[in-house]
């Protein structure tokens, strides 16, 4: 059915009348006429009476009225939907991310999203490097919030965040008293560390970074996720290794000091698949460089405030 057709004949039977009908319509009275009729020849039944002086609806044109009136609307809203999906505007995204960076760059990036798609269906998922790494491949996220390196060559690994590492003391501490800690100051600390097979590079990075300042890491703990990490140092049971956007997990007993001298800069990249993305993801990748541009290369500050709150599926730690 033509859906030109039915407009016409909505609009004549709200009006009428063929003339103010033509007019709503912005064509002429003739064409108008011409429609009416291809459209009661289509159907095979009369749906408007016409007199010299009036025009009224029959049985059948007052039923087929309220039908091509709902006809109209579903075909308005399907256009509308269409349209917001193209744009990125509806649909549903699928996020994984590791536990740092839910105390960097995930919230406002999220906060962001949302308050200009709110018509999006947001899903997060704490999970582990490589299990991002698989379930972004096998199209279980969209998109993932990793460190890096990874190799995978259905996957695209772009940098939104370098951080340095920072020193996690106990507020009772001798080292708490320093405004900046040396690495060979923790040659005879115990460490808390996260366990390698969480993140190998990073983990012998920082073992690296350790004995290139004169001291093999005593790693007496390994504990995962990183609220767990700063949990046992808060109660004195050793010092840790961290990015400096754990700054922002605020714990009574804990104190956070920046490393004097070399130090490692840790990397936070989003992955997704090579292919071009959804409208929405594209819409969502957008989002991430128009927040993370100015933190590229800066450490996360504290004075930010407190992580904003929204619930996530922790299905693993980093």
């Amino acid at each position: 059915m033509d859906h030109k057709l039915m407009q016409s004949f909505v609009t004549v039977a709200e009006e009428l009348h063929f003339g103010r009908a033509a007019a709503r319509l912005h064509i002429s009275q003739p064409p108008l006429t011409k429609q009416i009729q291809q459209l009661e020849q289509a159907i095979g039944v009369r749906l408007l009476e016409r007199t010299k002086r009036k025009v009224e609806l029959t049985a059948a044109g007052r039923v087929f009225l309220d039908e091509a009136r709902a006809v109209l609307h579903q075909t308005g809203q399907a256009v509308a939907l269409a349209r917001k999906a193209d744009r990125g505007e509806t649909g549903h995204l699928s996020v994984g991310f590791i536990d740092a960076a839910i105390y960097s760059v995930v919230p406002s990036i999220v906060q962001r999203f949302t308050e200009r798609y709110p018509e999006v269906e947001l899903s997060l998922t704490d999970l582990r490097i490589p299990d991002q790494v698989k379930a972004v491949a096998e199209r279980q996220l969209d998109v993932g919030f990793i460190h890096p390196p990874i190799s995978h060559k259905s996957l695209r690994v772009e940098s939104i965040l370098v951080e340095p590492l920072i020193v996690a003391v106990p507020e009772t501490h001798r080292l708490a008293r320093e405004t900046e800690i040396t690495l060979s100051d923790l040659s005879s600390e115990p460490l808390i560390q996260f366990p390698r097979s969480i993140n190998p590079s990073l983990y012998d990075e920082i073992a690296g970074l350790c004995r290139s300042s004169g001291f093999s890491p005593r790693i007496v703990r390994e504990a995962t996720p990183k609220q767990t990490i700063i949990g046992l140092v808060s109660v004195g049971l050793g010092v840790s290794l961290l990015p400096a956007c754990l700054e922002n997990l605020r714990r009574a007993g804990v104190v956070y000091r920046p490393i004097r001298g070399r130090t490692l800069s840790i990397d936070t990249s989003i992955i997704y698949r090579r292919e071009e993305p959804s409208p929405v993801l594209k819409a969502f990748l957008d989002i991430v460089r128009e927040t993370t541009q100015t933190e590229v290369n800066q450490t996360v500050s504290p004075a930010q405030g407190s992580v904003p709150a929204f619930e996530v599926s922790r299905n693993a730690a980093e």
